[in-house]
């Protein structure tokens, strides 16, 4: 069993490094949980990440640095693990700690979880001082390049620049930043946040030739998989807006039964056959 799952993480893993090789852009969309994960991938996605957002809200939590630890996000990215057949990137979050070494002890656990990439932040998760300073952010990088050097199989490190989104708009950091870890030798550079075309191309432009995933799903940033490919774009993900679609989808429903008293909302419902045959063919 052992010798299985080495050889399904590796076959992944080259699968996944294909996907940033090859011409072209590729949505990787990001499930929450087990079952999420497995409709994605019925569906045809090619490869997904985790959201930790996502996740966080399942469990009854705010998306945060504490709010889940690392024992539950492990068991949670190797259920998705579990339940798929396909590429899986983990949300790794800040790597569990400040220290480099915690990035590199991250790393190393999501190769024994058999993921085939994952992505380390620089965003601290203290709100009076969100962002590390810029030497200590590329430390961290370059402690999980090393430690992803030491895996069997070609993980794929994504370096995340979050300025953007922690209230701090400045882009020429940013790139700064992104550059920077480029250098250090992550494999995928992504700075969430990028609210223009322009400001993605600029990205696109300065860490080249290394791929950029570029975050969708957030109000304001409504382009097209057309749109993002002709800038160069290699990868888009879409965060914690699945999950939040569900929620608002849930919540809809449970607002027409709470205050209408009627029950439309199950006419739009995924039918209970349909979605008991897809889990019946479930891996394992």
């Amino acid at each position: 069993m052992e010798n299985e799952f080495a050889n399904s993480a590796k076959l992944r893993a080259e699968d996944f490094l294909a996907l940033h090789q090859e011409p072209g852009v590729f949505v990787i969309p990001n499930p929450w949980d087990a079952g999420s994960a497995k409709i994605l991938e019925i569906m045809g996605f090619k490869a997904l990440a985790t959201t930790s957002a996502g996740f966080a809200y399942t469990l009854g939590k705010a998306d945060g640095d504490i709010a889940v630890s690392r024992e539950k996000t492990i068991d949670n990215i190797h259920d998705i693990v579990q339940a798929t057949c396909i590429p899986v990137s983990a949300d790794l979050g800040k790597g569990f700690g400040d220290d480099p070494a915690d990035c590199a002890r991250t790393i190393k656990e999501a190769v024994i979880w058999g993921v085939s990439g994952g992505s380390i932040e620089d965003a601290t998760g203290n709100p009076d001082d969100p962002i590390y300073p810029f030497g200590l952010a590329v430390e961290r990088i370059k402690a999980a390049v090393n430690a992803k050097r030491d895996a069997p199989y070609p993980f794929i490190l994504t370096a995340r620049a979050e300025n953007l989104i922690y209230g701090r708009d400045d882009l020429k950091d940013t790139i700064k930043r992104l550059i920077a870890f480029a250098e250090a030798g992550a494999d995928v550079l992504f700075a969430p946040g990028l609210k223009t075309l322009q400001e993605i191309e600029m990205v696109v432009k300065a860490v080249a030739p290394h791929p950029v995933n570029v975050l969708m799903g957030i109000p304001g940033t409504n382009f097209t998989v057309k749109m993002l490919e002709q800038l160069g774009v290699k990868r888009i993900s879409v965060g914690s807006s699945l999950a939040r679609a569900a929620c608002g989808a849930f919540s809809r429903a449970a607002e027409e039964i709470l205050i209408h008293g009627t029950f439309s909302y199950a006419d739009e419902a995924k039918p209970y056959k349909e979605l008991n045959d897809l889990f019946s063919c479930s891996k394992g």
